[in-house]
């Protein structure tokens, strides 16, 4: 089957960082993008569950609890104005 070439740009880091993880697993670039590639055609999507990353429990609460007071204002100029206000 004849092949063709893809483009793309990744951080410099990422792909240092894959290229030695594939080289680990016996695989160069090329064929681990292709088995990407023909998974997600496989699947008829992403072969992996995409999603937002969910705020850990502190996050939320400290979230709920400016929703609830609504009486958090900005801008703020330091961390110590903000925390100041959170603090009042």
């Amino acid at each position: 089957m004849a092949t063709t070439n893809i483009n793309f740009r990744v951080d410099e880091k990422l792909k240092k960082d894959a290229e030695r993880l594939f080289s680990d697993l016996g695989l160069n670039m090329s064929t681990a993008i292709t088995m990407f590639l023909k998974s997600a055609v496989n699947c008829n999507g992403i072969p992996f569950e995409v999603k937002r990353k969910e705020p850990n429990a502190e996050t939320v609460a400290a979230i709920e609890d400016v929703l609830k007071r609504k009486n958090l204002v900005g801008p703020f100029n330091s961390v110590d104005e903000l925390m100041e206000d959170l603090n009042a």
